[in-house]
Order: structure tokens, then C-alpha cells, then sequence
């Protein structure tokens, strides 16, 4: 059945013509618009390519910037959708209204947009099959690239096979199994991307056990919101009939995932800064230093959004979308601390390895050269990452205008 087809069926008697166009029309405004920025994200690739990663403000201690960290924050966004998805069918509970298969779906264009990030952080993406010849196994980058490869096959795998539920192919009892081994995976995409931070003890930022289980939570909370602001905006195009009660059970849900985000952030601080630790220079360089607006940027767009979903008399749909957008946005300033702040406190002194294009301060060591040091991206990065959020949206809208998405029934 065709997307128009599909529409004119599910329309009112009176109108039945009528929403099929807005939703066609809306839909390929974004096809045309993504694609676009995808191309020039491409063009502005290819750029970098030619003239080398010195176009990008990453430098020898900053060796990750913009684009590691919208890895980190797009791995999130797809563990989520895929967790919100996979949960109610694992346990064989009540869903959340028909945004099953729109949750998958985002969760595929958000793993396309994340493998992206790691293909144009490559100096030469030409030599990425030497990634596999020469892999070393025991490293978690390379776990890290079988999990994601895995976890996007399994997340379309699991997407056809909701499809093919709903026409009667595949049993029920097969689609639980299904979405078990999904939840399982989602689950290890987002902890082995912790342990590529988590086990470099080099990094007093970054090396504690609690960054895994602080990464899945992190992702619920960032998957949840998309889940949200992706659902209410297909209801006002009139994509999917979502009762305002499914909404709110998932603004209930964002704010428990957002309090458990900030206990383990809380509980992070207290273990680097006391009793007046080592780690409490990380402690001061995010609280008061260079780092301080993304952390009071995060606590208080997640302090808003909680307030949103706790409060009844806040939740409606403009602010409970509200809500999703500031539990994003907080989840990204999360990802820009700890991957900048990571870098921030130097932990080697090698006079050698400076070059012109790291030196803040080149009389003194190591330490002296690289102290108040903070990255910002290029205009080229900039560029460069909007073109792979723009891949990211042309996967969720071809999905939206050539799949079958809308629920054939109650979830």
C-alpha cells in the first residue's frame, strides 16, 4: 500500500484527499531539504580531504573535536529510539500509541548520522579496509565498529520484521525474540562507546566504571526526547492519530530518565572532587572554568524538562515537546564536556610533539603550552557535521515517505 493510499484510508469520510497532499507535500519539502545539506556537507568533505585534517581545529592533545562528539550524541539518539521501540515487546507490555516503528526508524537515521561522524573524522576514509585487515581486537574502537555495524543491520532487521508482523509474515512470538536481541544490542552499542573513553586511564576525565551505564542512561534520555518531538510533530502533519495520554506516559518516562542521569552525574563530581581530589581540577573546569556554560546549560535544561513532565498543568503537547528538545540539547552540552574536557587537563610532558598549530604558550613545557586551551570547531567542521545531520534527516524522511510507518493497530 502506498503512503497515499495508506493516508486516504486512514482520513476522515469528508476529507479524504486532503491530508495525504500535506503529509506528500511535507514530506518531500524534507527529502529535498536534507538532500541538500547533505550534498553540501559532502562538497565541504571533499574539501577537507584535499587540504588535510590542519583545516579542522583538532591539534596533537585535542586529537577528537565536533565530530566525536556528535558520534557520541548520535549513538545515543538511535540506543534510545530503539530502546523505546524494543521494550513494551520484549516484556510484553502496553506500548506508547503507534510511534513503534517511528522509533526504529529514527533510530536507523541517527546510526547512519553516527557511522558518518566517524567516516569524515578519518584523515583518509580511502583506508578505512585497513581497519579490518590489520584489526586489533582487543582495542574498543574496534569492538565499537562491529557493534554499530551489527546494531544498524539488527535495527532494520527488526523494523522489516514489525512490518511483516503486521501483515501476518512473521508470529509475534518470533518479533519478541527479535526485539530482546535489539534491546540487548542497543544496550551494548552505547556501553562499548563508553569503554573507548571509559578504559584510557590516561584521561583523568574519563576513566571510571560508571561511564557505561552512565552512557545507556544518557541515551534514554536523548532517545526519549527525539521519540517526542518526532511523534508530535507527525501528529500535527497528521501522519499519526497519538493520543495526548501516550504523550504524557513518555514525558513521565523522560523525567525519570533524566533524574537518574543527574544522580549519576552527581555521583561522578562527588567521586572526582572529594576530598579535594585529583579530579577536582575537572570538578572546577566544568563548574566555574572554560567548560562551566554547557554544564549549567545541561542541569538546567534538564531541571526545566523534569519540571515540564512532573507538573501536570505544564504538560501539554507544545511544552512537553519543549521538554524533548531541552532533554536533547542537555545531552549534547553532557557530550561536548566530556569529550573537550577530557582533553583539557594535560597528562604528558613531551616537548617534541609541538608543533606551531598547538603552541598557546611555547616557552614553557607541556602543561604551560596547552593551559586555557579550550577547541571550537572550524566553519569547515561546522559544515561538515551539518551535512551528516542533513544525511541523517534524508534517512528519516524517505523512511516516513516509503515505508510503511503508520501503526495498523494499537500497540
Amino acid at each position: 500500500m502506498t503512503e497515499t493510499t495508506a493516508a486516504a484510508a486512514a482520513a476522515p469520510a469528508g476529507s479524504p484527499a486532503k491530508a495525504p497532499a500535506k503529509v506528500g507535500k511535507g514530506a518531500m519539502a524534507g527529502i529535498v531539504a536534507s538532500a541538500v545539506v547533505a550534498a553540501i556537507g559532502i562538497a565541504l568533505w571533499f574539501v577537507q580531504m584535499s587540504g588535510g585534517m590542519v583545516q579542522t581545529a583538532m591539534r596533537n592533545l585535542d586529537s577528537w573535536g565536533l565530530y566525536i562528539t556528535m558520534f557520541m550524541f548520535f549513538v545515543g539518539l538511535s540506543a534510545g529510539g530503539l530502546i523505546i521501540s524494543s521494550v513494551p515487546k520484549a516484556f510484553g507490555i502496553k506500548g506508547f500509541g503507534g510511534i513503534s516503528k517511528v522509533a526504529v526508524m529514527t533510530s536507523i537515521a541517527a546510526t547512519v548520522g553516527a557511522i558518518g561522524f566517524v567516516v569524515v573524522d578519518m584523515g583518509q576514509p580511502l583506508r578505512v579496509w585497513e581497519l579490518f585487515v590489520y584489526s586489533n581486537l582487543g582495542s574498543p574502537l574496534m569492538w565499537d565498529i562491529i557493534v554499530l555495524m551489527v546494531y544498524l543491520i539488527l535495527s532494520c532487521v527488526y523494523l522489516w520484521a514489525q512490518i511483516a508482523s503486521e501483515r501476518g509474515k512473521v508470529s509475534h512470538a518470533a518479533l519478541r525474540v527479535i526485539s530482546v536481541v535489539a534491546l540487548v544490542c542497543a544496550v551494548m552499542v552505547h556501553s562499548v562507546t563508553a569503554w573507548i573513553f571509559g578504559l584510557q586511564q590516561s584521561h583523568e576525565m574519563w576513566h571510571t566504571a560508571l561511564l557505561a551505564p552512565w552512557f545507556v542512561s544518557s541515551a534514554l534520555v536523548c532517545g526519549t526526547g527525539l521519540v517526542i518531538c518526532a511523534a508530535v510533530a507527525l501528529r500535527a502533519a497528521g501522519y499519526l492519530k497519538w493520543e495526548q495520554a501516550d504523550l504524557v506516559k513518555l514525558a513521565k518516562l523522560l523525567a525519570v530518565f533524566l533524574l537518574v542521569d543527574l544522580y549519576f552525574f552527581g555521583c561522578d563530581l562527588l567521586t572526582e572532587a572529594f576530598p579535594a581530589a585529583g579530579g577536582m581540577e575537572v570538578v572546577s573546569m566544568l563548574v566555574s572554568g572554560p567548560l562551566a556554560p554547557f554544564f549549567w546549560g545541561e542541569v538546567m535544561l534538564s531541571v526545566a524538562a523534569i519540571v515540564i513532565c512532573v507538573v501536570p498543568q505544564l504538560r501539554t503537547t507544545p511544552l512537553m515537546a519543549a521538554a524533548g528538545i531541552a532533554a536533547i540539547l542537555a545531552i549534547f552540552c553532557k557530550r561536548v564536556q566530556l569529550l573537550v574536557g577530557g582533553f583539557q587537563v594535560a597528562n604528558i610532558d613531551m616537548p617534541a610533539v609541538l608543533t606551531p598549530y598547538t603552541v598557546t604558550d611555547w616557552k614553557g613545557n607541556m602543561a604551560q603550552a596547552y593551559s586555557g586551551l579550550v577547541y571550537w570547531p572550524t566553519p569547515l567542521e561546522l559544515g561538515i557535521a551539518l551535512g551528516v545531520v542533513g544525511l541523517s534527516f534524508l534517512i528519516f524522511f524517505l523512511g516516513l515517505k516509503l515505508l510503511p510507518l503508520r501503526p495498523a493497530g494499537r500497540e
